[in-house]
């Protein structure tokens, strides 16, 4: 077993940690704001929360929960700069969206490789907690693939849990690797719980910000179908008229056993596959029915809303 060399002394072995969380502010600090929320409701207080810039024409990451109710938003530059922000896409599946804010030549950071994390790695988080502007805090990635519930209900999958701190302000803000690249949006912390923080890894906003800067949402698979978990399986409690369930056959009351030879064990499963089943095309069903086994195609179309 090969060994890596260390410094020598706790004071050596100090300084090439600050060394890499202070290279990473220098790299990443200008690129993060703060976003000041006014409400469409005019009776509701407005919010405020962080985003990063990935253009140097303006256009920033952040979280859907923190832009989702806004009449109008406000970035403030680390410089001191504030500027109006336009809100260009929302996806509350992944908790993300992607504002734009007026300016160019603006300083922005580089989307990292989420997918090649390895727990353990050191990760910094850059933001603006409770108020107290370009905040930093640093720990190490704690577990990948972890799943959490977005606040619409639906599954948000390979979440990053790191223990790095966070509070409320932080959301929106980037986590970011040695090497200055951002690997994840800070979306969520356990009130009461301490070193639990979980982010949504960049290879997720990969995939979302192209969607939502061309069409300002991102589009997903609809079968028509409000299912509940029964034992190992998933049951058709309702069916949508007109929807591309009914039209193919399916009844309430159905179990839905495979989609594509998929198994389909829990509702999370459905809306796994119906995540990432091109819209339109269509998909063998099998379905429990009444003690026998019935096969159906079924085309989905897309999602509204």
């Amino acid at each position: 077993m090969i060994l890596a060399r260390l410094p020598s002394d706790d004071g050596a072995l100090l300084d090439a940690y600050s060394t890499a969380v202070v290279s990473v502010v220098e790299r990443v600090g200008p690129a993060v704001v703060s976003i000041s929320v006014h409400s469409k409701n005019p009776r509701a207080q407005g919010g405020s929360g962080s985003g990063v810039l990935f253009t140097p024409d303006g256009y920033i990451l952040t979280n859907a929960h923190v832009v989702k109710s806004a009449k109008q938003l406000e970035v403030a530059f680390t410089d001191g700069r504030k500027a109006p922000a336009l809100l260009i896409g929302i996806d509350p599946p992944t908790d993300l969206a992607v504002i734009k804010a007026e300016g160019g030549r603006l300083p922005f950071a580089a989307l990292g490789d989420s997918t090649r994390l390895q727990v353990g790695q050191v990760a910094v988080a850059i933001g603006n907690p409770l108020g107290f502007s370009s905040t930093v805090s640093a720990g190490v990635i704690s577990a990948l693939g972890r799943t959490m519930r977005a606040q619409n209900g639906r599954l948000m999958e390979n979440i990053i849990q790191s223990d790095v701190a966070l509070n409320p302000g932080n959301s929106g803000g980037p986590l970011v690797d040695t090497h200055g690249q951002v690997i994840g949006i800070n979306t969520a912390m356990i009130f009461g719980a301490q070193g639990i923080s979980f982010s949504v890894p960049s290879a997720t906003a990969q995939l979302v910000m192209g969607q939502l800067m061309t069409t300002g949402r991102v589009r997903r698979s609809y079968l028509g179908v409000v299912a509940q978990n029964r034992g190992k399986y998933v049951e058709a409690v309702r069916v949508d008229a007109g929807g591309p369930a009914e039209l193919a056959g399916v009844r309430t009351g159905d179990v839905l056993l495979a989609l594509d030879g998929q198994a389909m064990e829990s509702i999370d499963d459905l809306g796994r596959f119906l995540a990432s089943w091109p819209i339109g095309k269509p998909v063998w069903l099998r379905l429990l029915r009444d003690s026998k086994f019935v096969m159906v195609s079924v085309a989905p179309t897309e999602a509204k809303g």
